[in-house]
């Protein structure tokens, strides 16, 4: 009986031992010459000499440097030539940028929208001449090829849920900062603002004013709401840019602390986590700009390689959002630099 499990283990281990012997004659020829990926070839033929233009409201803040630099960073290497044409905060001369480009004809437009209107049709024309849109964190009534963006109403439910939370036992009274009112972010946002206080009757808001996105402005309304009401226990802030002015306010009037701030914005260091680290504001909602970028980096690389007629699908890839808080705020990676993403 040994003796035959012996002999049988040993006709096995012939076997295999001879399956090893012709699989390893077999590795040196494979070994002398590699496969040719057949797929790259044509990934990269069409993305080499495209032009991307890309249209913000205005270059002079950390949300549009950052997009830029990190669809930058992905495309160039690709061959494909980056061109921004910079509105400096005049939708005029957005929709005159937008206009030239159209007889440009570039492959790719990246579109900030100052509202859901002024661009809409030029955008809608785009796509019927066969060019790709893609519209990022605030959109046209146009929805184009991609969206890539914060979801707002989900920012503006958040941001006031906090501020509720924070109110508790004490005065219940609020204010609202908004931003330009004919922009989607605030428009979107001030929905999501107003479904958590339906669900909160004991909240006053004493104050709801648009402060255009301007952090002077800003200021001015907190100061004048504060002097009107100095027990008030929270502001709902739409943009961490504009709300620095809010937050200095609040300081001024010795409040810090008191009166729980509440913002968004695009997670840059200066902007966001150092201003919540000196207690400017108790939550900073980050859409996180290095990731949007990535993303929209992503979708044109997609779109450029697929042959898909633009316009012919709608997508949208909303940013997960991070909540910047004392917590967080001191810690590496929480928020972004500029430097770094040039670097």
């Amino acid at each position: 009986m040994v003796g035959n499990i012996s002999v049988g283990v040993s006709r096995a281990a012939l076997a295999g031992l001879g399956l090893l012997a012709l699989q390893a004659a077999a590795m040196p020829a494979l070994a002398q010459k590699g496969l040719d990926e057949p797929f790259q070839a044509a990934f990269k033929d069409a993305l080499a000499g495209k032009v991307v233009a890309f249209v913000p409201v205005a270059m002079n803040f950390d949300l549009a440097q950052g997009w830029y630099a990190g669809v930058k960073r992905e495309l160039e290497p690709f061959g494909i030539k980056m061109e921004v044409r910079d509105p400096n905060w005049s939708t005029n001369a957005g929709a005159q940028a937008v206009t030239t480009l159209l007889s440009e004809k570039p492959a790719v437009m990246i579109i900030h929208n100052p509202d859901v209107q002024t661009y809409a049709k030029l955008l809608q024309r785009a796509e019927n001449e066969g060019i790709y849109v893609i519209q990022i964190n605030m959109g046209s009534a146009y929805r184009t090829t991609a969206f890539v963006g914060a979801n707002w109403i989900e920012i503006g439910e958040r941001d006031t849920d906090a501020v509720v939370q924070a109110c508790q036992g004490k005065s219940n009274k609020i204010a609202i900062v908004q931003g330009a009112l004919s922009a989607a972010a605030s428009a979107y946002t001030l929905k999501g603002v107003e479904n958590v206080l339906a669900k909160h009757p004991e909240i006053k808001v004493v104050s709801s004013q648009a402060a255009d996105w301007d952090a002077a402005k800003a200021k001015a309304i907190t100061q004048t709401v504060l002097k009107q009401n100095p027990d008030l226990c929270g502001i709902v802030g739409f943009w961490d840019g504009m709300d620095i002015g809010t937050a200095a306010a609040v300081k001024e009037a010795g409040l810090t602390g008191k009166v729980f701030v509440a913002t968004s914005g695009g997670g840059e260091q200066r902007g966001a986590c150092d201003q919540v680290k000196s207690g400017g504001f108790d939550l900073d909602l980050s859409y996180d700009v290095p990731t949007q970028a990535a993303d929209m980096a992503g979708m044109i690389k997609w779109l450029l390689s697929s042959g898909m007629k633009p316009g012919s699908t709608k997508a949208s890839m909303y940013t997960t959002l991070i909540p910047i808080t004392k917590a967080n705020a001191g810690t590496d990676g929480t928020c972004w630099s500029l430097a770094r993403m040039t670097q």
